[in-house]
């Protein structure tokens, strides 16, 4: 049955998975079981966030597992006590930090302490997993010790832009994340409207979770101006004031600029450094590690923190990862200490398409990272002690395929989080930030994130392989393994320019293929976008541009070799699917998978054949001769009737499931929609642009 749009947040707002208990699962006699009748006990002064995680436990136990149980704050007969180590005089050693906890398991039950609140919420939710792991509410006697490699792990939500229901929070939770980010102009006003951030902060803080303000915030006037002081208290000093409960703000330059005097950027902001329709051969200051974002740092921070003195001030580098190294690093120097820097884990990367370089346009699995410009930063941040994050995209999803829920390529992620792991040990990497706005979506990629972002740490293949078991079936755990081998080997050969990552691999299968770029040569669709969306298709391009790596290597020179790496990238894809389509059927969690990797395999042949499209029409300017231009057409011809039997394969696919082609920034872009006017317009190209160049031609 098809799914409406937007059902996908019905699957997002279920916290728990019904019926997982395998009831062929028998105790074992180094187990402790839960049974009907448990009792979890917290103190009678216990705050929200044990509250609501002791009666989710309640509420998973009979979910999940089938099994009754109930809260209670007296009594000695309690299958679960639940306590802060400081309370019971317990000392947790080394994991006597935020979020640490030990679990204890005996024949008499289990007992559950933890450095503060979010702790013991976290061990709760850390049993769940192995119930659900084991199928059984058991438990294995013994001690569990764990607390967290990285915090903040910040997120935006995947459930639409700012918006987070308390069930949303609550899954958040149970993945491990602990801050939200929302996107903030103003007090109580986001980039879609009016929000009560206090609520919202009230509300996200009995779930364990902080709030960040991601600044949108105007910087029009110097630091260094009479009327400063006055100004920056009108924005940031009133968002603090009005709003005290806000853990920090995200600072990244393109939604920050302010008036620099560093003489490389051109004066302006980014969408007004043109004169008389020229651009300007500068960038502007958001675009530019300039000299004086310090002393724009240093005012921000006094004016925020006369309101919130432990405020996390985020200083994100994103803007300017291809810059000159020395000019960032410069800058870092001059940073204050007591901030946060935050730098992108793997973008700027170069890496060689055959004889030619690429260089990624924005965030991709391609690379596993770290990256150069990240190591670069990292290490000058450690340098001068700074407190370091990373942009890491381990939600689960990138800029790679820009309306997939998340990448199922689990050995490529898993690289990155060993390079996060040694980022940690050797440069002191300690926060990260998740996801951008295209949001944090649940999956089994979140969850091997969460675990291997633990310490202790566990062998992430296991780990891997525990999941896959119990997410889609030990029976179908080696075909399924194998197949996601072929897709994180194929993401590999992903081609991360701004032509693809904005063009055909940000919408799938809905991007339209252009004949010419003029009115008088052919028409140049727009995609059509739903009312309300931030972005929609504005940040869509539909015409095949190249521009973020043509300094390194000119687009003529490798596309041919890119089209040869997207073919290597649709052989791995449609290897993973022959052993996936025999599994259909087999479960509702693997029957998403198998749609979900056949929706993104659709994916690589619109931008694969983007490429070559994108060559034909080359070849068509300056050819010369009739029947060179008769045998271009029909190539074209051929090429766009397969594109239409793609995308009409294409729909069954966003039918069974409504969070493929969704983004919340751009909301639907490859739902049946979109998909039925890709359609119109290729066959618009076919039946009248080219049947109207042949007949100039006479062919």
């Amino acid at each position: 049955m098809a799914e409406k749009m937007y059902d996908f947040r019905k699957r997002l707002l279920e916290v728990h998975d019904r019926d997982v208990r395998n009831v062929n699962r028998t105790k074992k006699e180094n187990e402790f079981e839960i049974i009907n009748g448990a009792l979890i006990k917290i103190s009678p002064n216990a705050c929200d966030v044990v509250k609501i995680a002791a009666n989710d436990f309640v509420d998973f136990l009979n979910v999940s597992m089938g099994v009754t149980a109930g809260v209670v704050n007296f009594g000695d007969n309690a299958t679960i006590t639940l306590e802060l180590a400081e309370d019971a005089g317990v000392d947790l050693g080394e994991f006597a930090s935020y979020k640490g906890f030990l679990i204890q398991t005996s024949a008499q039950g289990i007992k559950i302490y933890g450095h503060d609140p979010r702790g013991i919420a976290q061990a709760l939710f850390y049993i769940e997993d192995l119930m659900c792991f084991a199928k059984a509410p058991v438990l294995a006697f013994g001690d569990i010790k764990k607390k967290p490699m990285f915090y903040p792990q910040m997120i935006h939500s995947g459930y639409g832009i700012d918006e987070f229901p308390d069930e949303y929070l609550l899954r958040v939770a149970h993945e491990g994340r602990d801050a939200i980010l929302v996107f903030t102009k103003d007090v109580n006003k986001t980039t879609c409207g009016y929000m009560n951030f206090n609520e919202l902060i009230d509300r996200a803080a009995k779930y364990g979770i902080d709030v960040y303000a991601y600044s949108y915030l105007k910087s029009d006037v110097s630091p260094e101006a009479p009327e400063a002081e006055e100004y920056y208290e009108g924005n940031y000093g009133k968002l603090f004031r009005e709003c005290p409960g806000l853990k920090g703000v995200t600072l990244v330059g393109e939604s920050v600029e302010f008036p620099s005097k560093d003489p490389h950027i051109a004066k302006g902001r980014y969408y007004e450094i043109h004169k008389d329709g020229i651009p300007s051969d500068k960038p502007s200051a958001g675009w530019y590690p300039c000299y004086d974002y310090p002393v724009w740092l240093n005012f921000i921070k006094k004016t925020i923190r006369k309101y919130k003195p432990d405020a996390d001030i985020v200083f994100w580098t994103y803007n300017w990862g291809s810059r000159p190294e020395e000019a960032r690093l410069k800058l870092i120097e001059s940073l204050p200490t007591d901030i946060s820097l935050q730098a992108t884990f793997e973008m700027f990367e170069q890496f060689k398409y055959g004889k030619s370089t690429g260089q990624g346009a924005d965030y991709s699995l391609k690379v596993a990272g770290p990256g150069k410009y990240f190591a670069s930063e990292a290490a000058a941040a450690k340098k001068r002690g700074i407190r370091l994050y990373s942009m890491t995209n381990t939600g689960g999803r990138t800029w790679d395929f820009g309306v997939a829920p998340y990448e199922p390529m689990p050995y490529q992620w898993m690289k990155r989080y060993e390079g996060m792991r040694k980022a940690h040990d050797d440069w002191g990497l300690v926060g990260i930030m998740e996801g951008h706005h295209y949001g944090f979506y649940p999956s089994f990629i979140s969850k091997l994130s969460k675990h291997a972002f633990f310490e202790p740490r566990e062998d992430m293949n296991k780990l891997l392989k525990t999941i896959l078991i119990s997410e889609f079936g030990e029976e179908n755990y080696e075909a399924v393994d194998k197949a996601m081998m072929h897709f994180s080997e194929g993401i590999r050969y992903y081609t991360p320019s701004d032509a693809d990552q904005y063009g055909a691999y940000r919408v799938g299968p809905s991007y339209p293929f252009n004949l010419a770029g003029g009115s008088h040569l052919g028409t140049m669709a727009k995609i059509p976008e739903y009312e309300g969306a931030h972005f929609g298709s504005r940040i869509c391009e539909t015409t095949y541009i190249s521009r973020t790596d043509w300094r390194i290597s000119p687009l003529g020179m490798r596309i041919k070799e890119e089209v040869a790496f997207q073919e290597k990238m649709l052989n791995h894809f449609e290897a993973a699917m022959e052993l996936l389509n025999p599994l259909n059927g087999k479960n509702e969690k693997l029957d998403y998978l198998i749609n979900l990797c056949q929706f993104l395999t659709n994916c690589v042949k619109t931008g694969k054949r983007a490429k070559e499209w994108h060559i034909l029409k080359c070849k068509m300017y300056v050819e010369d001769t009739k029947e060179g231009l008769a045998k271009i057409f029909d190539e074209m011809e051929a090429m766009l009737k397969e594109e239409i039997k793609n995308t009409e394969a294409t729909i069954p696919l966003v039918e069974k499931d409504s969070s493929l082609g969704f983004e919340p920034s751009m909301l639907y872009m490859t739902d049946r929609w979109h998909l039925e006017w890709k359609i119109r317009q290729v066959n618009y190209v076919i039946g009248t642009e080219l049947k109207q160049f042949r007949q100039a031609l006479e062919l």
